[in-house]
């Protein structure tokens, strides 16, 4: 009797993880759609493939600059969480014109190589990492830092703004070390904006900081940029 109960019980508890594992399949089902409609109908997907840019963000840049004209001809730029290479190849192609601008990407991914850019895998707060970015610069400031960096979504969202605005603060402290006088940091935020902290940092640093969102960054995205330009470089 006993031991019928117990194999009850077993039954019971297996259907129930069956519909449980049924649901969530379901659930990423429908997410993996949503997120295939999305792609297929959105303009800047298609016409990222046109250009053959490697991401669709590469119009967020490239709208950002058209604003504020941040690149020119012969600067030396980093950037940060540079896969796949969309930002890339953007700032290439306005730096590079003379072949005397300089580029360094920085990834924990790997990312396809380009014409006359740097790419070091690795993490940002690697002393290793920043002992190769001063061997290229050989002893060069740098006119702008940028930064595309986010942290892996978890879904919850507070979690995912701290975890992204800890980022946004490693961008920062490697702006401060490489920038010179008068150079730009462009880096990513969440929604609600960079933290009171961060900005008071910012504002310290250079003399103008200002929000920027994209209109290539989708409406329903939580991310939006900082923009902090004209730094104040007292070294």
């Amino acid at each position: 009797m006993n031991k019928k109960k117990v194999d009850l019980h077993k039954n019971k508890f297996a259907s129930s993880r069956s519909s449980k594992q049924k649901l969530k399949k379901s659930k990423r089902t429908e997410s993996s759609k949503r997120w295939i409609s999305r792609q297929l109908n959105d303009p800047y997907v298609s016409e990222a493939q046109k250009r053959g840019y490697r991401s669709r963000s590469a119009f967020k840049l490239l709208q950002i600059n058209e604003k504020f004209n941040l690149f020119k001809s012969g600067m030396v730029i980093i950037d940060l969480g540079c896969a796949p290479g969309g930002w890339l190849q953007v700032i290439s192609e306005i730096i590079n014109k003379n072949k005397k601008g300089i580029l360094i990407g920085i990834d924990l991914l790997d990312t396809d190589i380009l014409p006359n850019v740097e790419i070091l895998k690795g993490d940002i707060n690697d002393e290793n990492i920043l002992s190769q970015i001063n061997k290229i610069l050989n002893g060069k400031k740098v006119n702008g830092v940028v930064s595309d960096m986010a942290a892996d979504t978890t879904g919850h969202r507070p979690t995912d703004h701290l975890r992204t605005t800890m980022l946004l603060e490693s961008a920062i402290d490697i702006a401060k070390d490489f920038l010179n006088e008068d150079g730009f940091f462009l880096g990513k935020c969440f929604k609600g904006g960079a933290e009171s902290s961060i900005l008071e940092t910012l504002n310290k640093s250079f003399k103008v900081v200002k929000h920027v969102k994209p209109d290539a960054s989708r409406k329903e995205s939580v991310e939006s940029y900082v923009l902090a330009m004209h730094y104040k470089n007292k070294t």
